[in-house]
């Protein structure tokens, strides 16, 4: 089953509808306190992109189901269809509940947005919808992207990203820049710690669709910096409003040098080993950048263990990332046993 490059396009324009409205309602929530009500502009973005990305999917099923589906005819469907359908369950049960939710119980504040089931159940439902476009395109044969479908990757990329990304501010660096206290010895529970293992979460969520989308097909050039530049420039628009750019843009810059490094490097490298050098050297070049610049614009109030040990730390997650994402494969089909030949009694 294949895809024409129209239905991928206005699949993933409708999912830009529906990771939009997160990002307007995520800034309202960030920069207005005292939203207290469920009917708000936001939230009719966030439904009606619902309704966009549901009706998108009724449409791509129309040619491909018979009249009547049975429950056969939904698993013989490809999963760049099936992931979306179940994603848009998710959506309904958790727009449903999210409604009944505020109702009974109020308005989600500070760290219940982030643990709310409802918003549990919407985020998860987007980040399969999101997907759905690149798993179209991978459907085209050949390892090389053109440039039209290699747009539609990226962007479907980062719409399924910065749900994530959004998601988990309460773990995740790009949201709030922070570069220790200064106390001495560290505390253990902190908000040192805290945003320590932030680095190690971001590393992964930042690495994750770099390398799935290197899975399939040959990375084009800039793809990889644009997959880390964006979330950290979207993040910085909708929780960071009023603070400096540096770190934000510090970040977008490493990403686009250590591309540039490994475009020249990689080809010197034995190809077995190259995504594992790259996860493990990546992380700490992009984060060391970060701290380096951090300390000559405000200082940084972590001392060189924790420094250093955060940098190793995040080396090891990137390339146990990478060898999780690289060679993580579903189970081989086993064709089934013709049937015993019965042989009669004599």
């Amino acid at each position: 089953m294949s895809f024409t490059a129209r239905e991928r396009w206005i699949m993933l324009v409708a999912s830009a509808w529906l990771v939009t409205g997160l990002q307007l309602d995520a800034y309202a929530h960030a920069t207005t306190p005292e939203l207290e009500t469920f009917w708000t502009p936001w939230h009719a973005v966030l439904y009606s992109g619902i309704a966009a990305s549901g009706l998108t999917l009724v449409w791509l099923l129309r040619s491909r189901l018979p009249t009547i589906p049975t429950y056969r005819t939904l698993i013989a469907l490809p999963n760049a269809l099936r992931v979306p359908l179940l994603g848009m369950a998710f959506l309904l049960v958790g727009g449903g509940v999210d409604t009944l939710w505020h109702n009974i119980f109020g308005i989600e504040q500070g760290l219940e947005i982030f643990v709310s089931p409802s918003h549990e159940f919407i985020i998860l439902g987007m980040v399969l919808v999101a997907a759905g476009p690149a798993m179209m395109t991978a459907l085209r044969p050949g390892d090389r992207l053109t440039i039209a479908d290699g747009t539609v990757v990226t962007i479907s990329a980062l719409l399924t990203a910065l749900p994530l990304h959004i998601y988990s501010l309460h773990a995740n660096v790009l949201g709030e820049f922070f570069f220790g206290e200064g106390d001495d010895p560290v505390r253990i529970y902190s908000t040192d710690a805290q945003v320590m293992h932030g680095f190690l979460f971001t590393t992964v969520l930042l690495l994750l669709p770099i390398i799935l989308i290197g899975r399939r097909w040959r990375l084009p050039i800039g793809v990889p910096a644009v997959l880390v530049a964006v979330p950290a420039l979207a993040m910085h628009l909708m929780f960071l409003e009023g603070d400096p750019w540096w770190a934000s843009l510090t970040v977008a810059l490493a990403a686009l040098g250590i591309e540039l490094v490994a475009r020249v490097v990689t080809p010197l490298l034995p190809p077995a080993t190259t995504w594992a050098v790259l996860g493990l050297a990546a992380p700490p070049v992009l984060w060391g950048t970060l701290l380096l610049v951090a300390d000559i614009e405000e200082g940084v109030g972590w001392n060189v263990h924790i420094v250093t040990g955060l940098l190793t730390y995040t080396a090891l997650t990137g390339i146990g990332t990478v060898l999780v994402a690289r060679n993580l494969r579903p189970p081989a089909r086993v064709p089934a046993e013709p049937p015993a030949e019965v042989v009669p009694a004599p």
